[in-house]
């Protein structure tokens, strides 16, 4: 069937636009539900693979791939379309999910757990890019305020669904259960997403891909390591940071020089595109080392089961979709959205010190009090920056401006997930050595339960203390985040959609 290509919104009938709307949701839904479904699972994997000092690898791995994958998708989706790129992205997320699943030892769940953040980093940016394409920019607020509520929901799903199945099936079941959930979202997408032509002949910065690769990759593995397993003096750590600043000149000659660069420096003139990927890589931190250690703090210091534990992400994601749609709509009908991070980041530095000030005898109920205003606070900041970033690129440059938010944001989930696992690791082991023999490595849940009333409190507490340094360092980020908040610049979000034909079009000058 031949169709002819809308060339904007105000073209798409109401029907093939919600088909559309659905189609991206669900694939958002996907990928972002493969961030958060193992982390109630985490201490049952790695009871089985590993023990829990490994706890952000798994995370990490997704966090880093996905940082990685999001320029080069958005930027292939600019140059070929998004529907084949969104295909190939949920095929590669579907060969990570079986990987995962079929994982003997840790290090091939690793793996796994990379391949999916590929496909699923790839997905996300997609998703939002293609709403870009179709929505006009005053409405784009709306729409992305309800895919921040997909992700959300996502979010609450994942953690629940992650600690049902390791509860009642065997932990690989959290992976398989991505293979129906995947060819449900490519039915979806092929029936209600147009094909649009590429730009034609072009070049692909295979270059810039393999040197932000490297940046990325080094900056994880130095935060990782630095601190926790080995001291930042070391040789080893010395050489990876200068690898780190080596590979990242590299690659901004390689940009400079580029044709059709993976991330135009371009960009980085652009007064909301700064930043609103400052705020995001912050929000990034906050976010991701949240919902990674409050299951694990429910779970071992509370003696939770998996289950129980992912409710307490719940309030989180409540607060998060309810406050991320609600900026939406501010969005759409007043057209203003500047002071929106600025309020929300103030409530998330609030949230942030309560949490800091948890302890093993801290009672539940204020935990997910706690966790609804940490929602509250992230929830706006994520839809306004990335209307704040398409509103100000140029028009060519939508799905590369939509890839930055989300890997600036995925930055600072596996860099700030990895320096605080390394940050919990070493106090863990100042406040364990000497009270539990070869604490932390090997330290399991089993264990703990199983540990006389006594030393159960001993090590119960040490994990909560443990993990305080991770809040208050969260919270003084998030102060950071209300303070450049400040410095974004509202401009007027117009009526009128974009053209989302591929070809060459005119050129357009950057932003001031």
């Amino acid at each position: 069937m031949t169709e002819s290509i809308p060339s904007s919104a105000d073209d798409l009938e109401p029907r093939r636009l919600i088909a559309l709307f659905f189609a991206v949701s669900a694939v958002l839904f996907l990928a972002s539900l493969g961030q958060t479904v193992v982390t109630t699972a985490l201490p049952v994997i790695l009871g089985d693979l590993g023990g829990l000092d490994q706890i952000t690898w798994v995370i990490t791995s997704y966090l880093m791939a996905a940082t990685v994958s999001a320029p080069v998708f958005g930027k292939l989706g600019d140059l070929f379309g998004r529907k084949i790129v969104m295909q190939a992205g949920i095929g590669v997320f579907l060969a990570g999910s079986v990987l995962c699943a079929l994982a003997p030892e840790l290090w091939v769940l690793i793996v796994g757990r990379f391949v999916q953040g590929l496909g699923g980093g790839g997905l996300i940016v997609s998703s939002m890019a293609t709403v870009a394409d179709n929505v006009s920019p005053r409405e784009r607020g709306r729409y992305q305020g309800i895919l921040g509520s997909v992700f959300g929901l996502s979010t609450v799903v994942g953690p629940l669904a992650g600690g049902f199945i390791v509860q009642h099936f065997s932990w690989q079941w959290i992976f398989l259960v991505n293979l129906p959930l995947g060819l449900v979202a490519m039915t979806v997408l092929s029936l209600a997403l147009r094909r649009t032509p590429g730009r034609g002949r072009v070049k692909i910065d295979y270059a810039g891909a393999a040197s932000l690769t490297a940046v990325l990759s080094l900056t994880v593995l130095t935060a990782s390591l630095g601190g926790s397993v080995l001291p930042w003096s070391s040789p080893m750590v010395i050489a990876l940071i200068l690898a780190v600043l080596v590979m990242l000149g590299v690659f901004l000659r390689i940009e400079s020089r580029a044709e059709e660069p993976i991330l135009p420096l371009q960009l980085f003139r652009i007064n909301n595109f700064v930043v609103s990927n400052s705020v995001g890589m912050i929000i990034g931190v906050t976010m991701f080392g949240t919902i990674t250690f409050v299951p694990f703090f429910m779970q071992v210091v509370k003696g939770m089961s998996p289950a129980a534990s992912g409710l307490f992400v719940f309030p989180m994601m409540a607060g998060l979709i309810g406050a991320s749609t609600l900026a939406g709509q501010i969005m759409a009908r007043t057209g203003h959205y500047r002071l929106l991070p600025v309020a929300s980041t103030a409530v998330l530095s609030l949230a942030l010190v309560s949490m800091a000030m948890t302890h093993a005898h801290t009672p539940n109920w204020w935990i997910a009090v706690t966790m609804l205003f940490v929602g509250l606070g992230i929830g706006p900041t994520m839809g306004v920056g990335v209307t704040a970033i398409q509103n100000a690129v140029p028009p060519q440059m939508i799905g590369i401006g939509t890839a930055s938010a989300n890997m600036f944001r995925l930055i600072g989930g596996s860099v700030g997930t990895a320096t605080f696992g390394a940050i919990f690791a070493a106090g863990l082991q100042s406040r364990l050595d000497g009270a539990l023999e070869g604490a932390p490595r090997g330290l399991t849940n089993e264990m703990i339960a199983a540990m006389d009333p006594q030393m159960q409190e001993i090590v119960t507490q040490g994990i909560a203390a443990a993990l305080h340094p991770v809040f208050w360092i969260a919270c003084v980020l998030s102060l950071l985040a209300c303070g450049i908040s400040l410095l974004m610049i509202e401009l007027p979000l117009q009526d009128k959609a974009p053209v989302t034909g591929r070809g060459p079009g005119p050129q357009v000058q950057p932003a001031e």
